[in-house]
C-alpha cells in the first residue's frame, strides 16, 4: 500500500536532483548583477554623451555665426560713419554710404541668419508652419534691405550723373538680388501656399537649398568686390594728404579686414548648412501635406 502511494505521486526529477535547479535565482552572484547594471549605465551615459555632442557643437557654431554677423554689421557701420562721413538720404555721398550697410546687413547677415533657422534643434519636433513664416519673413526683410541699398546707390549716381551698372561688382549685385527675389517668390508659392502639392515640394526642396547657398555665396562676392572697388575710388594719393590704397592706410586695413570677416561669416553659415548631423529631421510622408497643427516638409 505504501509503495502504491509512492508510485502514485510523481516526483520532480529536477527538484530532487538539485534545489538550485528549482530556484535558479539563488545561484546569482550579487557582484555580477551589479557589474552588469553598472556596465549598462556606462553604455547609456556614453550614448547620451554621443547624442549631445552634435547639439553642443551646433550651438557653439551657431553662437559664432551670430557674433560674426553682428561684427560684420558693426564694422560696416563704423567704416562709413568714421571714415566716410556718416549717413543721409539727399543724393549726396552720404546717401551712398547706406549702400554697403544695407547690402551687408540684408544680403549677407540677415540672409545668413534666416538660412540657418531650420538647423536650430529647438525648432525640431514642433509645428513647422510658424518657423516657415519666420524664415519667409526674415528673407523678405533681407530682400527689402537689399532693394533699398540699390535705390541708395542709383539715386546717388543719378544725382551726380554717374553711369549705372557698368562695373562687374554692379552686375553681380544686380543678378544676386534678382535671383534672390525669384527664390523668395518660388519658395513662397511652393512651400507656404496650401494648394501646393507635396510632389512639388519634394521637387523644389533640393533646388531651394542649393539656390539659397549659391545666393549667399554670390552675395559675399558682390560685397567684397564692392568694398575693394570703393577703397580704390576713395584712396588715391592727393595733395590733401590722402594715402593711396597701395600704402595700406588704416581705412584700407579696416576695409580689407571687413571683407575677410564677411568671408568667415559665410563659411560658418555654409558649414552649418552642409553638416548632415545638424539638418532638421524629415517629417513622415503622411505629415508632408499642408496641415496647420502638424509638421510639414519644407
Amino acid at each position: 500500500m505504501r509503495q502504491q502511494i509512492q508510485r502514485g505521486v510523481p516526483s520532480s526529477p529536477s527538484c530532487s536532483s538539485s534545489t538550485s535547479d528549482c530556484f535558479p535565482l539563488r545561484d546569482l552572484n550579487p557582484a555580477e548583477c551589479g557589474s552588469e547594471t553598472s556596465a549598462d549605465q556606462e553604455k547609456q551615459e556614453r550614448a547620451d554623451l554621443s547624442s549631445m555632442r552634435p547639439v553642443v557643437s551646433f550651438y557653439l557654431s551657431y553662437l559664432l555665426c551670430l557674433c560674426l554677423g553682428l561684427a560684420c554689421l558693426a564694422c560696416v557701420c563704423y567704416w562709413n560713419s568714421h571714415w566716410r562721413g556718416g549717413f543721409a538720404w539727399d543724393g549726396s555721398g552720404l546717401q551712398f554710404n547706406w549702400h554697403p550697410v544695407l547690402m551687408v546687413g540684408g544680403l549677407v547677415v540677415l540672409y545668413g541668419y534666416g538660412a540657418v533657422l531650420y538647423r536650430v534643434p529647438l525648432t525640431w519636433g514642433q509645428n513647422k508652419l510658424p518657423w516657415k513664416l519666420l524664415h519667409a519673413g526674415m528673407m523678405l526683410l533681407s530682400l527689402v534691405l537689399a532693394v533699398l541699398g540699390l535705390v541708395a546707390v542709383f539715386d546717388f549716381h543719378n544725382a551726380k550723373s554717374i553711369p549705372n551698372v557698368y562695373s562687374l561688382h554692379s552686375w553681380i549685385g544686380i543678378c544676386t538680388t534678382a535671383l534672390f527675389a525669384m527664390q523668395w517668390a518660388v519658395g513662397m508659392a511652393g512651400f507656404l501656399l496650401p494648394c501646393s502639392p507635396v510632389s512639388l515640394r519634394k521637387l523644389l526642396k533640393p533646388v531651394h537649398v542649393w539656390m539659397g547657398a549659391s545666393i549667399l555665396s554670390l552675395s559675399v562676392i558682390s560685397c567684397i568686390s564692392g568694398i575693394n572697388e570703393k577703397l580704390f575710388f576713395v584712396l588715391k594719393e592727393s595733395s590733401s594728404g590722402t594715402q593711396p590704397y597701395a600704402a595700406l592706410p588704416p581705412e584700407a586695413l579696416f576695409g580689407n579686414s571687413l571683407g575677410v570677416l564677411l568671408v568667415v561669416f559665410v563659411l560658418v553659415v555654409l558649414k552649418i548648412l552642409s553638416n548632415v548631423d545638424w539638418q532638421r529631421p524629415d517629417s513622415r510622408p503622411e505629415d508632408m501635406a499642408y496641415r496647420p497643427l502638424i509638421q510639414e516638409d519644407n
